[in-house]
């Protein structure tokens, strides 16, 4: 499969003198694969981010994405990201949820009767044509991070960020918007890259995950059940598993045969095995 992200040994020096080494492992995404940054408050992960969306420039290593400098020649590849921040509030400027999901086509010079069709078509796919005419101010919190979504799809990217995309969503509104998620990203064959801090949600949105230790250090990638069965190396990174890999680790040790499921589907399976 082709290489969307290929980095390797970014160092990055904000104003106020922080030095954030993104070392060790490269950092790579493959098309059509999905990806969870995992890893404690300032080990670099929203820096990672930024470096992929050519926000910033590192003062060493090096970056690419779909083969080209984010930094240098950004305006190249931009029509094939789609972005969604972590505080949603910050990305919703528009006066209507139509002219928010609209802005990224008019601002590619797309003509009025191709913008209308895009926006109600990513409209359509993500459920909330009844918001059309709302103030994306005044919306709930998981109808701002739909529309978000919708925003960053509409110019049908091959590649979508998220940084900490279920920040502030209750329970309801966040299984909505995994499900919502999975299937766009599924049927559309979208690559993503997301940084987590819930790891009970990491197997139901990745496909890989590395590891990052606190300083920035790139240090360990695997599937989610390569890496949250190795309990001991998690403590490193200041994480637990999730809760069904420790249920089922204590399981497995009177029932040795059991796997440990990924999902609750998984699990119901294994448990009526026993």
């Amino acid at each position: 499969m082709e290489t969307i992200i290929h980095a390797s040994c970014l160092k990055h020096v904000y104003p106020d003198k922080t030095e954030v080494d993104l070392c060790g492992l490269d950092f790579i995404v493959k098309e059509n694969e999905r990806v969870a940054i995992l890893g404690p408050s300032g080990s670099g992960k929203t820096t990672l981010l930024r470096h992929i969306l050519g926000l910033l420039t590192p003062a060493e290593g090096s970056i690419e994405v779909f083969g080209f400098s984010p930094t240098k020649e950004f305006a190249k590849i931009r029509h094939r990201i789609g972005f969604v921040m972590q505080n949603v509030d910050e990305q919703l400027t528009q006066p209507t949820v139509f002219d928010e999901i609209a802005f990224s086509p008019r601002n590619f010079g797309h003509k009025e009767d191709e913008v209308i069709a895009l926006t109600e078509s990513i409209m359509t796919k993500t459920g909330i044509m009844d918001l059309r005419d709302k103030v994306p101010h005044y919306l709930s919190g998981g109808q701002k991070r739909k529309v978000a979504l919708a925003s960053a799809l509409v110019l049908s990217p091959e590649l979508l960020i998220f940084d900490e995309p279920f920040q502030g969503l209750d329970p309801q509104s966040r299984n909505e918007y995994i499900e919502l998620l999975n299937h766009l990203t599924k049927n559309e064959k979208i690559s993503t890259v997301m940084t987590l801090h819930e790891v009970d949600l990491v197997p139901l949105l990745a496909d890989a995950v590395y590891l990052l230790k606190p300083g920035g250090m790139i240090s360990k990638k695997g599937t989610p059940e390569q890496v949250f069965t190795d309990y001991e190396s998690l403590k490193e990174y200041h994480l637990e598993p999730p809760v069904l890999f420790r249920l089922f680790a204590e399981l497995k040790k009177k029932h040795p045969s059991i796997t440990i499921p990924l999902t609750v589907e998984e699990a119901v399976k294994e448990i009526g095995e026993i």
